[in-house]
């Protein structure tokens, strides 16, 4: 009688276990997933992605550990933020609402308050950089701030929107369909559908849509609130979004027409016995290589990376208000 191995594989774990023992509380771990601190692989059974046992060594044997691989995911809310800057807290939130501060996650509190939260390594690196001390230290926030802050601009929404793509389209690896779907993560589904007008595909998008964290329970006001803070509302950054969604979605249905592209009917009978049979190799018909170069050899078809992608506009501050301010600080005094 042969026995079945009931052994668990344990060339990966899950995340929780892969948290636990990196040290990390599970919000830390995913940051770090999403910065690309950690690498991960998909799961064999369609489980999600998980952690490679040599990846964990790997971060374990690293100097530091677990302290420097904590202080790389540190975040710091509105308080935090500002004491670290070295400024006052309206000073923060307004830096932050014009754009010039782009927060890394969000939460929110019981109160159904929306709580984000910055890298602090990211807040001591823009604090530390001399063009931006005008900024810091000017007895009132330029005015170009204030004004925009004041008739209701507030772009954390959508920086950290741009900013999460990038992390989503960064976890999809090579596969076109996880591209498409985390740019549709970020659309309404009624844009989803006006871009992507076939069921099947829209079907499929829905089946690699990338798993978000979990605020509130589903259909809860904090759900709600959550899921708006998610979705992409700016005019212009729709536009951007849904442009993005088409192009990712020609180079997937590419992708599978050059890979499952159907073997050629076998010639007939009838046809000239003069015409030379197609070429092949082995059991693969040859054909012209503008054919079967694969999307990412294809410059004006192919997604750009995402460190490259284009920003929607808006998602940072006016050009020159930095430049200005420097030199209004070099004119001589009186």
């Amino acid at each position: 009688m042969t026995r079945i191995s009931t052994t668990p594989d344990r060339s990966t774990c899950a995340p929780s276990r892969a948290a636990r023992e990196l040290e990390l509380k599970r919000r830390e771990f995913d940051l770090a997933v999403n910065l690309g601190l950690i690498r991960t692989v998909p799961d064999e059974g369609g489980g999600g992605r998980h952690v490679a046992r040599a990846e964990i060594d790997r971060l374990r044997s690293g100097d530091g550990f677990p302290g420097a691989l904590r202080e790389r995911v540190a975040t710091a809310g509105t308080a935090e933020g500002a004491e670290l800057m070295g400024v006052a807290p309206t000073r923060f939130t307004s830096l932050a609402r014009y754009g010039l501060l782009v927060p890394v996650t969000f939460c929110l509190n019981r109160y159904r308050t929306v709580v984000w939260l910055y890298l602090a390594e990211e807040l001591r690196q823009f604090a530390a950089e001399r063009s931006n001390a005008r900024l810091l230290t000017a007895r009132r926030t330029p005015l170009e701030i204030r004004e925009g802050v004041k008739a209701g601009m507030d772009r954390r929404p959508r920086n950290w929107r741009g900013r999460h793509v990038g992390f989503l389209t960064r976890q999809a690896g090579d596969d076109p369909w996880a591209h498409a779907a985390a740019v549709a993560s970020l659309l309404d589904p009624a844009d989803v559908a006006d871009v992507v007008q076939d069921p099947e595909e829209r079907a499929r998008l829905a089946r690699s849509r990338p798993r978000f964290p979990v605020h509130g329970t589903p259909g809860s006001p904090t759900a709600e609130l959550a899921e708006t803070l998610m979705t992409a509302s700016e005019p212009d950054e729709v536009a951007w979004f849904r442009a993005d969604l088409a192009h990712t979605m020609e180079t997937a249905r590419r992708h599978d027409h050059e890979t499952k592209a159907p073997s050629p009917a076998p010639p007939s009978a009838s046809e000239s016995p003069t015409s030379p049979p197609a070429p092949r190799l082995g059991s693969r018909l040859l054909v012209s290589p503008r054919i079967t170069r694969s999307a990412a050899e294809c410059p004006a078809s192919s997604p750009a990376p995402a460190a490259k992608r284009p920003a929607p506009s808006g998602c940072t501050p006016p050009q020159g208000l930095l430049s200005r301010l420097r030199r209004r600080s070099r004119r001589p005094a009186g």
